[in-house]
């Protein structure tokens, strides 16, 4: 007679499917991931994580909607309780390269898989918004604040974007020979700052950059 499963059972085979589906995810990639391949790395029929997921999609899609949360959270937990908007930037990015070094599998799976994010999934889509919106809001906050002259949509963008491609030159290898990945973000800052007419004075004592 099969074993009854609890809440707790389901919710725990869940989380452990989605742990060895982001890694061979990001591993492999999309296409070099098989439903029967996540069966055995589990010792569980392949039949078993229908049960739980419609399909190889719905898995991919559950893991990035958690991912994308983990990094809104780490973004989130950075800045909180920061009112000056500069500093709430500066430590957004911190958060943000932090993220991306500690959690490679997931940074790879919320932007490298060639797959969309869409509102086919209730948890995807709103997740990647909450994330972009902290983001781009940080920019807002520096422009409604007057500390930066400039399209705050572009600007959060573009940081974003300038961000994003130092975490990717550092996890190729590309700046094993280059300046410190903390020493561009500042300066990617810092530059475009100025760049939006914000005054910028000499960093506060101590402080680490």
């Amino acid at each position: 007679m099969p074993r009854y499963l609890t809440e707790q059972d389901i919710a725990d085979f869940r989380t452990e499917l989605c742990k060895v589906a982001t890694e061979r995810f990001a591993r492999h990639g999309y296409e070099g991931v098989t439903m029967r391949q996540l069966a055995e790395a589990l010792g569980c029929s392949p039949k078993t994580p229908y049960r739980y997921f419609r399909d190889k999609a719905d898995i991919l899609a559950t893991v990035r909607a958690q991912a994308f949360a983990k990094f809104a959270d780490a973004l989130e937990r950075a800045a909180a309780g920061v009112t000056d908007p500069s500093e709430r930037g500066r430590l957004t990015s911190e958060a943000y390269l932090a993220f991306a070094l500690e959690n490679p599998h997931a940074y790879r799976i919320m932007f490298e898989l060639d797959t969309p994010v869409d509102e086919s999934h209730p948890e995807l889509g709103p997740q990647a918004e909450r994330a972009a919106r902290y983001i781009t809001r940080s920019a807002e906050q520096l422009a409604e604040a007057g500390v930066i002259d400039a399209d705050p949509k572009l600007f959060g963008w573009t940081m974003w974007a300038g961000i994003h491609g130092i975490v990717m030159l550092h996890r190729s290898g590309m700046l094993s020979h280059g300046p410190d990945y903390k020493a561009m973000s500042y300066f990617l800052g810092l530059t475009m700052m100025k760049g939006a007419g914000a005054k910028i004075g000499p960093p506060a004592k101590g402080k680490k950059r």
